[in-house]
């Protein structure tokens, strides 16, 4: 996709930070909205503000764990608007645990959310971009899917399986010559409320943390704009990436992941034990 104009876009997590962002960009470039998140007051502003901007915008209630719903979503988004060129699966959460620590049960509210959402939208939303004859699946990934960090076993679990859910979709798509592809997005810390909304385990106080403190201390390395990363997805997918960077700590946190584990595990680990 090189086109926005006259496209349609569906987009979760849509009621704020990066996903509200690119909202607004397509918009701007003249691309029609199926918008999404659990969030009706953010949606319904996401909403407003692109409408403003002239472009036909349907909204949907969404938990994206629910496949059933996140199926019936895609449907209704051909239904609405005639046809769907990209998917953009941006809904996540955040947990702060220890391994041992972790209950299972934020660990599957997690997974459900951050794997189990990008999997539902892409299957969902496949046989429609192809049956479009172009289009382009996003997978929001993280830094945190390039390495692993202490207390984000969680997390760490679900951007890593998200990076490799995309990569294997895209050589797939490479060889089907569908008119589709597919892009893993990696960004690092943006200023969005996903900090402020994570569940915070005790047993991070193990790792010498107050909760509160931590959900603090990631909010203050997001140096990253939902501004700025909307223009990198919407580079990336004008390039067709593989796989993009958003911010300058994720260029540098992904040359780290190319060291050798016994490097940079031991420098994460030093910087941690500082911290105690």
């Amino acid at each position: 996709m090189q086109e926005f104009h006259g496209r349609v876009a569906a987009i979760t997590g849509a009621g704020s930070g990066i996903g509200q962002a690119l909202s607004l960009l397509l918009a701007r470039r003249g691309c029609a909205l199926a918008i999404a998140d659990v969030d009706g007051d953010g949606l319904a502003e996401t909403a407003r503000l692109t409408r403003a901007i002239g472009v036909e915008t349907t909204t949907e209630a969404l938990d994206v764990a629910d496949r059933d719903a996140v199926h019936a979503w895609a449907d209704r988004v051909v239904d609405d608007h005639g046809t769907v060129n990209l998917i953009v699966n941006n809904a996540g959460v955040a947990l702060a645990a220890t391994v041992e620590g972790m209950a299972y049960e934020d660990y599957d509210w997690l997974m459900g959310v951050n794997v189990g959402g990008v999997v539902h939208g892409t299957k969902a939303f496949l046989p429609h971009l192809k049956a479009a004859g172009e289009g382009h699946v996003v997978n929001i990934s993280s830094v945190f899917g390039l390495l692993g960090i202490p207390s984000q076993s969680a997390y760490n679990a679900a951007k890593f399986a998200v990076r490799g859910f995309t990569e294997a979709l895209r050589i797939e798509l490479d060889i089907e010559g569908c008119g589709v592809s597919a892009t893993a997005i990696h960004p690092g810390g943006i200023k969005t409320n996903i900090a402020r909304n994570a569940r915070i385990d005790e047993s991070v106080i193990e790792l010498g943390q107050d909760p509160q403190d931590a959900k603090q201390g990631f909010e203050n390395l997001f140096i990253t704009s939902p501004k700025r990363a909307a223009k990198v997805i919407v580079k990336a997918i004008e390039k067709d990436k593989r796989r993009a960077m958003v911010g300058p700590d994720a260029h540098l946190i992904n040359a780290a992941a190319k060291l050798p584990p016994s490097v940079y595990q031991r420098v994460i680990a030093r910087g941690a034990s500082r911290q105690l």
